[in-house]
């Protein structure tokens, strides 16, 4: 019994531990593979076109600019009053 709770504690650990190991926000790359299954914002990871291209090559996909990446939010100034 002891064996199996160790077990489940040693399966858990190294769950947590990946879940933490992944790659920044993907709406931080410029580049996202579309099309093929990707869904609507696809798999925005690229770093570079060509990266991107690469990772393309030979699906039914094609690279497009994150658009949260381009157009993010932007700054807002001081609003303009009419008096």
């Amino acid at each position: 019994m002891r064996n199996v709770i160790l077990a489940v504690m040693a399966v858990a650990a190294a769950g947590a531990a990946m879940a933490g190991s992944g790659p920044a926000a993907a709406r931080d790359y410029p580049y996202c593979l579309r099309g093929g299954g990707y869904g609507y914002t696809g798999d925005c990871s690229y770093t570079s076109y060509a990266q991107c291209q690469a990772s393309a090559s030979g699906r039914r996909a094609y690279c497009d600019v994150n658009p949260l990446f381009a157009f993010g939010e932007q700054r807002r100034g001081r609003p303009y009053r009419s008096y």
